[in-house]
């Protein structure tokens, strides 16, 4: 018998994408967010993915000064892989969202691969008291939101990493990114192994169905070969049904408070690290292993922890 597939979990900790009211467990202050990314990292995450936030307001924070305190205490206490956004919030500009990757060089950043509607304003019909002022402006206000990466703004992107040796978590809502990723492989713009993370359950991206996933499995197949690493991120209450998809397809998985902020029907995620655990056990229960932030490494071809600037 070989050896067992090992599987990458990435983790995203800090529910960017979220309102703080929806859930008392968002980690908002520095100190919050680098606990939650070492809890991730210990229950068996081999990739951190990272936003930031205001802790005066919980807004999200795409300023440098924002992301320094909890990096360095991440890299001190674990030596899991720091991923970076570089999509912030739907709100912010290009210049805004590329600041953090740009300043502190990471070994993966993620980047959105098209423009797209990005609906949030349905979570208002389960939540109607909000701790901040900004929260419920920040929904309605996605009834009308574009989500913008153009294809300038994902050259833009690109271009940065490739200054700063840093690769990609190419985030793809649907078949469209997949033909735009493989326009910048044709130009050479990215090169393999790619490290593809198909999401599932916003809405104006892909949604959930079985048949949805295999097919964005095949788009990818039949356009980058054997020359991509295959991740998914499945949306609110589906996160584990995807996750679960994509292991027996021989995929790897996504989860974190950013994604889901449940841990099961009715029941609150009280850290991301509980669902770390639940997609383990997932993972350990079909005969796999996950794999470790170096193995991460060597699979994804990462330039390793010397090569950031935190």
């Amino acid at each position: 018998m070989g050896n067992k597939r090992k599987v990458i979990i990435s983790c995203a900790c800090t529910g960017a994408v979220h309102t703080p009211s929806m859930s008392p467990y968002l980690p908002i202050t520095a100190k919050q967010i680098a606990e939650d990314a070492v809890k991730a990292a210990e229950a068996g995450a081999a990739i951190v993915h990272l936003h930031a936030r205001n802790p005066e307001n919980g807004r999200p924070d795409q300023s440098p000064e924002a992301f320094a305190p909890f990096l360095k205490e991440i890299k001190e206490r674990t030596d899991a892989v720091v991923n970076l956004t570089t999509g912030g919030s739907p709100y912010m500009t290009i210049e805004e969202r590329v600041r953090p990757a740009a300043v502190f060089k990471p070994e993966v950043a993620s980047l959105n691969m098209g423009t797209m509607n990005f609906g949030l304003y349905h979570m208002l019909d389960r939540f109607k008291e909000f701790k901040f002022d900004w929260e419920r402006e920040y929904l309605e206000k996605s009834h009308d939101l574009i989500a913008r990466n153009t294809f300038r703004d994902i050259e833009h992107i690109l271009q940065m990493g490739s200054e700063n040796g840093t690769k990609f978590e190419f985030e793809c809502y649907d078949t469209s990114h997949l033909y735009n990723l493989r326009h910048f492989y044709d130009r050479g713009l990215v090169k393999g192994p790619l490290f593809i993370q198909t999401v599932f359950g916003i809405l104006g991206g892909i949604g959930i169905h079985p048949d949805d996933i295999a097919h964005m499995k095949r788009t990818a197949d039949r356009l980058f070969g054997d020359n991509y690493h295959w991740s998914v991120i499945g949306a609110g209450a589906s996160q584990m049904k995807v996750a679960a998809m994509s292991l027996a397809m021989g995929g790897n998985v996504r989860v974190g408070l950013e994604d889901s902020l449940w841990k099961g029907p009715g029941a609150l995620a009280q850290s991301s690290a509980e669902q770390v655990s639940t997609v383990r056990r997932i993972i350990e229960g079909l005969g796999l292993e996950i794999a470790s932030p170096d193995e991460a490494r060597e699979i994804l071809q990462l330039k390793g922890r010397s090569g950031v600037a935190f």
